[in-house]
């Protein structure tokens, strides 16, 4: 059966010590717990829409590890098709070292490891994963050619093309913008891609604005406790959340994603995709770690 969501993108293993508060520089903290758990901001998203109903394929690299092995048993446990994962020997799976404060919110060092590793030509091999699909999701842990000639593909084919950009280091190529049909950031991501000040419906307004004039068909920013807001060339809305108490915001923005793109796969209306995105990350921040916060489909209100 062919994926609907395809997800081309990172994989790690998550690294993760919880803190008070965060270190400032020289200082040496006590923690108060470490744990691991499968990560991957392309993981991530592929788990989560294939919990909230999607048939997925994962395309990316592990390497020849224990990591790797641990990573692509439990993509296969979901039911994710990982023909299109790569093992590559003598490198390192990826890893995400992740501090967690008691309030709830993380800091995040990443080594890309095999992630570096998920080049154009590995992308072309699976060629086939890209025809058949619906969806075609991107993020930015991987090499910048690679997104783009994700991009490009999907788009070249008549895909739904959703890129999260995220981690966002700066303003994206102008090329890509009309390639995207939905981009996905979060606030500081927008910020960083547009140079406004994103802390609110009004600011995200702005940087909507500005993202649609660049050539993107339409934009979500996720706005943590302050929701959705969503823009195109013809509307705008903002959906706000439910109040709920954060755990750990760890993986929030890739269940949403993934949760959307599974409402749109599933051929639901927009606001119903937005809603189900939200109240799977919703969920999600109140429990601790990446992929293990993730719900399914069915622990969702109805």
């Amino acid at each position: 059966m062919h994926a609907k969501v395809v997800v081309v993108g990172s994989l790690n293993m998550d690294l993760i010590v919880r803190t008070p508060r965060f270190p400032v520089g020289g200082e040496t903290l006590a923690g108060h717990g470490f744990a691991t758990a499968a990560g991957g901001k392309g993981a991530n998203q592929a788990v989560a829409a294939a919990r909230l109903g999607a048939r997925v394929a994962m395309v990316g690299c592990l390497g020849d590890d224990g990591n790797g092995a641990e990573l692509r048993a439990g993509l296969a446990a979901e039911g994710i098709d990982c023909s299109g994962v790569a093992t590559v020997p003598g490198v390192a799976t990826g890893i995400a070292t992740i501090l967690v404060d008691d309030a709830g919110q993380n800091a995040i060092v990443i080594a890309a490891g095999s992630n570096g590793e998920m080049t154009a030509e590995r992308l072309a091999d699976h060629d086939g994963l890209l025809a058949a699909a619906d969806i075609v999701i991107a993020q930015l842990e991987v090499p910048t050619a690679t997104v783009e000639a994700t991009l490009l593909r999907a788009h070249e084919l008549g895909r739904t093309v959703i890129l999260n950009p995220a981690p966002a280091v700066g303003p994206l190529p102008e090329s890509w913008y009309s390639l995207i049909d939905y981009l996905i950031p979060n606030e500081s991501e927008a910020a960083l891609l547009t140079g406004i000040a994103v802390d609110s419906p009004e600011s995200a307004l702005q940087a909507a604005q500005k993202l649609l004039a660049n050539g993107a068909r339409r934009v979500l920013i996720t706005l943590g406790s302050q929701g959705v807001f969503y823009a195109d060339g013809e509307r705008h809305l903002h959906l706000p959340v439910e109040p709920v108490v954060a755990v750990d915001t760890t993986a929030a923005g890739d269940t949403f994603v993934g949760g959307f793109a599974a409402g749109l796969a599933e051929g639901l209306p927009l606001e119903s995709a937005i809603r189900l995105g939200q109240q799977a990350a919703a969920l999600a921040v109140t429990r601790p770690g990446a992929q293990p916060s993730i719900p399914h489909r069915h622990e969702l209100p109805a």
